[in-house]
């Protein structure tokens, strides 16, 4: 006869969601027990060629240059430090292309549209022509754009005071960056992020109570309260680092290399063409009636775009635009064809210089793989927020 605790049992067994959770954990302790399987087997071989194994190899010297730094590095430090550049270097060029293809792609995007035959013809020739060439060739054009028509750096060219650009890459005014100036940015971050949280609770406490409140001096203070706080405390240096150019080469400054320039401007374009045919199906998907009732209300069209149109646009626009992003992020790794010293290029050279390339390989692998869920989780956040709220 069943007892109370195995009709409980039962219950547990039969019930819906307990089952789904049970089956995702047996399925992820099958993969992990066949990747131990796996990595203690290929280990196993390894050793028995005398074959190098394991991370310790992190810790020994690099002994290679790398041309486009954010950080300080020299050939003495670690592989580990070599391999934090090669992030920050994949990193830095990935998020700034995501911004340019955003702002060119909406551009287009919305060009495309115009009633102007011209304009929509050229914008339509844009995208077109730039969807439909691998972006590895335009990576080579760019680069040999820069490299045969800019003059060489004896020549450079001065378009504003004390930036000169030239086939060497574009040299401009850097800030001299010191522990006390990462202090003041991070406090500014906290400041952002307190004066988000502020407005976020005026917010819902106006949904909640119906009153109408002023938030934006909390905010404020907010916003600015810390880094002018870190700034009294930490008193950073804002001396500026100015380019000096001499007979054959330019010292001083932020130097930007052809190769980043090529790779930024390549992704760039590329991806803003993806960018604009994601942001013209988004906004034709909002009714021709919601551009009528703008009309209506009296507002022109560019403040029925930008109050109306885009705002329910932007539901149908993430999704897809995630999948750019993610793409960009992960074409950045053809960097090494033009020589940008990105992640891929500093784990190659890593590879030939210790033999260990299962490591190395599992390296970059592990740091796409946590770009691309950041990535996602942010943009989802995102697309949860703007979504529609049924009730």
């Amino acid at each position: 006869m069943p007892t109370i605790h195995d009709a409980s049992l039962l219950r547990l067994v039969y019930n819906v969601r307990v089952r789904a959770i049970l089956y995702q954990v047996l399925a992820v302790a099958a993969v992990v027990l066949a990747g131990l399987y796996l990595f203690g087997n290929m280990s196993a071989k390894l050793a028995e060629q005398n074959i190098a194994t394991g991370f310790g190899y992190l810790g020994r010297e690099a002994g290679f240059t790398i041309s486009q730094a954010f950080i300080e590095y020299k050939p003495s430090d670690t592989y580990a430090m070599a391999l934090l550049v090669g992030i920050l270097n994949t990193v830095w060029v990935s998020a700034i292309g995501c911004v340019l293809a955003t702002v060119i792609g909406t551009v287009v995007g919305i060009a495309r549209m115009s009633s102007n035959p011209l304009l929509s013809w050229l914008m339509l020739a844009y995208v077109e022509a730039l969807r439909n060439v691998p972006l590895l060739l335009y990576l080579f054009l760019w680069y040999a754009l820069i490299v045969a028509i800019l003059p060489n750096v004896r020549d450079a060219l001065q378009p504003l005071p004390y930036v000169y650009l030239s086939n060497g890459g574009l040299t401009v005014p850097a800030l001299r960056w010191s522990p006390a100036h990462t202090g003041v940015l991070l406090a500014l971050l906290a400041g952002i992020a307190a004066a988000v949280l502020v407005v976020r609770r005026a917010r819902a406490r106006r949904v909640a109570t119906g009153r109408e409140g002023t938030a934006w001096p909390l905010a404020l203070a907010a916003l600015l309260v810390p880094p002018v706080v870190a700034g009294l405390l930490l008193q950073p240096e804002m001396a500026v680092n100015w380019p000096e150019k001499g007979r054959f080469r330019l010292s001083g400054g932020l130097h930007l290399t052809p190769e980043f320039t090529a790779l930024l401007v390549g992704l760039s374009l590329s991806a803003s063409a993806g960018v604009a045919e994601i942001v013209r199906s988004g906004i034709q998907s909002v009714g021709k009636g919601q551009w009528e009732a703008s009309r209506a209300l009296g507002l022109r069209d560019n403040g029925a775009m930008r109050l109306v149109v885009l705002p329910q646009a932007l539901r149908v626009i993430i999704p897809p635009m995630t999948n750019t992003y993610l793409s960009l992020f992960k074409n950045s790794s053809l960097a090494i064809a033009i020589g940008y010293p990105d992640l891929v290029m500093v784990s190659n050279t890593t590879m030939n210089q210790t033999g260990q390339a299962i490591e190395a390989i599992a390296l970059f692998m592990l740091v796409y793989l946590g770009l691309s869920l950041t990535i996602s989780f942010g943009m989802n956040r995102y697309n949860a927020r703007v979504a529609l709220k049924e009730r």
